[in-house]
């Protein structure tokens, strides 16, 4: 699974897929170029009917692309179907495959069983995720009685059971709560710090869940990759300058707003907020002041010259813009802003 001759985890060239509907073909992905190595948590950002769940059934063999390639660790996901299978596994938020009247442990042997493992060692692997999950104490609960969360879990530690060389994650902390979210994250986490060379490919609607987990991202809509690189990669797209937010007690008296802006490698200063309230904890107001520089040096001046005129520095930050920022200048409207049927996804 690792090593520098290893194949990429992910490789897609040139993937797209038509869907045939009542007024037309309609264009769920237009020529994807994709390649993620092993060890990687690739997330895929995109409105409704992006062409997200289409990308990752392909990738997972559930569906046939119109054009181009794919292939998982070396195997293309066409012609090799039933090997790729044996070395993934897919969770779908929202989604639940199972049998009511099946316990929550029977539910996992019976998996186990699909999967092709040996009984003592699929039940060894049923109890282990249990543990894992946090479910021991419902392994005897019908299905048809868990909680959205519980049901969640359940399909996490199904997962897991074929020790999957990569995780196809697709919406999978939608319609959780905050603790069972992060549950879920962090057993991905632990899943791929296992064992190195474990991928996940992850799509989600959550941009702080995306920024928090992934090691890369790409941004899609309307079939196509708009752009692709780390959270912060990304996030410099739409900011090119330095911005701080600098708390001071007030301006200097011997100082205007126009003579920062004068200073050595400032670009723009701006009052954030002065609502007087004590943020410092010594019984003073707070001037906060919005400061763009070319370079993140120039900082340096400014606080001189702030210290030089009797301010009083109480607050330091630097201000990075957001992955909805990224997506909105890229996409021209937020993620929820777009409508789940508009292309077939």
């Amino acid at each position: 699974m690792s090593g520098s001759t290893s194949p990429a985890a992910v490789q897609a060239t040139g993937i797209g897929r038509v869907f045939q509907a009542k007024g037309g073909p309609v264009t769920a992905l237009d020529g994807i170029d994709l390649r993620i190595e092993p060890g990687e948590l690739f997330g895929v950002l995109g409105p409704n009917g992006a062409g997200k769940s289409t990308l990752i059934k392909i990738l997972s063999t559930l569906l046939l692309p119109s054009t181009g390639t794919a292939s998982i660790f070396g195997l293309d996901v066409v012609t090799e179907t039933a090997r790729v299978r044996r070395i993934m596994n897919l969770v779908a938020g929202g989604d639940f495959s199972g049998y009511g009247l099946l316990t929550v442990r029977e539910q996992l042997a019976m998996f186990a069983q699909f999967y092709g493992l040996p009984y003592r060692e699929g039940m060894a692997k049923v109890d282990a995720q249990l543990a894992s999950f946090g479910i021991e104490e419902i392994r005897d609960r019908k299905i048809s009685a868990l909680s959205t969360g519980q049901r969640q879990k359940l399909n996490f530690a199904r997962s897991f059971l074929n020790d999957p060389w990569i995780l196809f994650l697709d919406e999978p902390t939608i319609g959780l709560d905050v603790s069972a979210a992060r549950d879920v994250r962090d057993r991905v986490r632990a899943f791929q710090a296992e064992q190195p060379g474990r991928t996940v490919l992850l799509t989600t609607h959550y941009m702080a869940e995306a920024d928090e987990m992934c090691d890369r991202i790409a941004i899609v809509d309307h079939g196509r990759i708009l752009a692709q690189g780390t959270p912060t990669e990304l996030k410099r797209m739409v900011q090119k300058d330095a911005l701080f937010i600098v708390g001071i007690d007030a301006l200097p008296a011997v100082m205007s707003m126009d003579d920062l802006r004068a200073l050595p490698g400032v670009i723009s200063v701006a009052a954030r907020d002065a609502d007087g309230s004590d943020t410092s904890g010594v019984g003073s107001p707070m001037l906060r002041l919005a400061i763009g520089l070319k370079e993140d040096a120039a900082l340096g001046g400014v606080i001189s010259a702030l210290a030089a005129g009797g301010a009083h520095l109480q607050e330091i930050s630097k201000s990075e813009p957001t992955l909805e920022e990224v997506f909105v200048q890229l996409v021209g409207r937020g993620i929820s802003e777009s409508d789940e049927a508009s292309n077939g996804e």
